[in-house]
């Protein structure tokens, strides 16, 4: 088989995880209309996912040293699907925590097994290729949250539009499977399941960290800050998520054109303005166009950020690249987690004006770790 049509099978895998993951969060709020729950019960449940995936994290490592990664993938890919289109049919709010600790750990096996699959096709070029699958996860996110803002316009409920996005994307990995990466597992390093960086991995870390949870606390409570506190139609809610990952995607295949001209430190640190600047712009000016305009920068500000990120700290002189790499993004991928369910327990103890302005302060923590890089790192 031709490394293009393993290239091409293994991307739809990305487009699969990139294109559910936002069908979920484009409707998030229709979700917590229907079962009545305030920010904090939202919070509390929003926990459940991160809880499912970090759960799973050491057994997919387990799978994935034991069972091919194509299988794996697949398993996950079919795991996620089911999971997301059960999310439109939950009637009690038990049901929506089980369900989505179940969506949290059946895209865990997804993702990881789609990132290892995608080093082994790596190997059969010479040439990067591994970014345009990252790339085509932000496209498939952005074409995700479109139709979820169409859906919400033509006042399609969720139990259709998940269902039939699930049944469409199983179908889609079914028919890409076969033409994907059917290698041997490699055996298991011993290592522990969690690295955590050193001292002078410290301020990327802290990057790494403020970064994703200002990234996930979108997808997850952009539509409802948009809803609950600037008072706007749920399709405009959900236009707002929409702006926002076109904004990701634009900056995500324009960064390494910005990172040419003006260096890793610098895009960050422009970066970080643009998160700060954002909020503010969120917080201060509940309207319409203000709001828009203010995920549009967080949009810009996120979107390149880790990869950056993680590419200086793999060239760190005091840990290996790899190690290195594993430290900074384990700790960056707790704030993913993390971060968005404490939203839910500020906006319920005070506003949602609050929580996002508490958030904001995320934006100066990556400022000011900037002033601890060199300008060749």
């Amino acid at each position: 088989m031709s490394p293009r049509k393993i290239r091409i099978a293994n991307a739809f895998f990305f487009f699969v995880s990139g294109f559910g993951y936002t069908t979920w969060t484009s409707r998030i709020i229709y979700i917590q209309q229907s079962l009545h729950l305030n920010e904090r019960l939202l919070g509390t449940a929003l926990l459940a996912l991160p809880a499912g995936l970090m759960l799973t994290m050491p057994i997919t490592g387990r799978m994935l040293s034991t069972i091919s990664s194509s299988r794996i993938m697949l398993i996950g890919a079919l795991a996620f699907n089911l999971m997301l289109g059960l999310l439109g049919f939950t009637s009690q709010y038990w049901q929506f925590i089980v369900i989505l600790f179940f969506f949290g750990s059946s895209r865990n096996i997804l993702n990881l097994s789609i990132n290892t699959q995608s080093v082994s096709v790596q190997k059969l070029y010479k040439k990067s290729i591994i970014t345009t699958f990252h790339g085509i996860w932000s496209f498939a996110g952005l074409a995700g949250s479109v139709l979820g803002l169409i859906m919400a316009y033509f006042k399609v409920p969720p139990t259709w539009h998940l269902l039939v996005v699930s049944i469409g994307l199983c179908i889609v990995a079914l028919i890409a499977w076969p033409n994907t990466l059917h290698q041997k597992p490699e055996p298991p390093e011993k290592k522990p399941i969690f690295s955590l960086p050193d001292k002078a991995l410290l301020k990327f870390a802290l990057i790494c960290f403020s970064s994703m949870a200002c990234e996930n606390v979108m997808y997850d409570w952009s539509g409802v800050y948009f809803y609950k506190a600037v008072h706007a139609s749920k399709v405009t809610a959900t236009a707002g998520f929409v702006i926002f990952m076109i904004a990701v995607t634009i900056g995500r295949f324009s960064g390494d054109s910005l990172v040419n001209k003006w260096g890793i430190k610098h895009v960050i640190q422009n970066s970080a303005i643009l998160i700060v600047a954002g909020f503010a712009v969120v917080v201060g000016l509940t309207y319409n166009i203000p709001v828009l305009l203010g995920y549009a920068l967080i949009g810009f500000g996120v979107s390149c950020m880790v990869p950056l990120v993680l590419s200086a700290a793999g060239r760190s002189k005091s840990m290996s690249g790899g190690p290195a790499i594993a430290a900074v993004s384990t700790v960056g991928y707790l704030g993913f987690l993390l971060v968005p369910p404490v939203v839910g327990f500020i906006a319920q103890a005070a506003n949602l004006r609050w929580a996002f302005a508490t958030i904001s302060l995320l934006g100066l923590v990556i400022l000011w770790m900037t002033t601890k890089m060199h300008d060749d790192e």
